[in-house]
């Protein structure tokens, strides 16, 4: 599995960014996919996530409202959209394959990883 993640960047306060993250050599398959972030100092926390049919989502609490998750099937690409921005949301951001299928937010239950990509909000 090799992942790239994409679309970081410096917005200001309320802006939005749309983050991608392409399986490049389509090997996924019945995977539960999401989102996580780290902040500087701080635990990777967890975001979003979605099935691999996109029938069900899971949402942090802080980002309920705001962000979406969602995916192309045929692109092998699934996506965060982040709407409303904070400077609180500043961090790197992970996308990742969950050994399940089912939807999850524990982080030990990913077992692949994109390179990270930072988002910066400026208050």
């Amino acid at each position: 599995v090799q992942l790239q993640a994409s679309g970081g960047g410096l917005v200001q306060t309320g802006g939005s960014l749309r983050l991608s993250c392409a399986d490049s050599k389509r090997t996924i398959s019945n995977n539960a996919l999401g989102w996580f972030r780290q902040a500087p100092g701080k635990e990777r926390e967890f975001v979003a996530t979605i099935s691999w049919r996109g029938g069900s989502t899971n949402y942090a609490d802080s980002v309920k409202g705001r962000f979406t998750i969602s995916r192309d099937v045929r692109k092998n690409t699934w996506y965060l959209q982040m709407n409303s921005l904070k400077p609180e949301d500043t961090a790197v951001y992970y996308c990742a394959v969950s050994r399940y299928s089912t939807i999850t937010s524990r982080l030990d239950s990913y077992n692949y990883w994109g390179q990270g990509t930072l988002v910066t909000v400026s208050s």
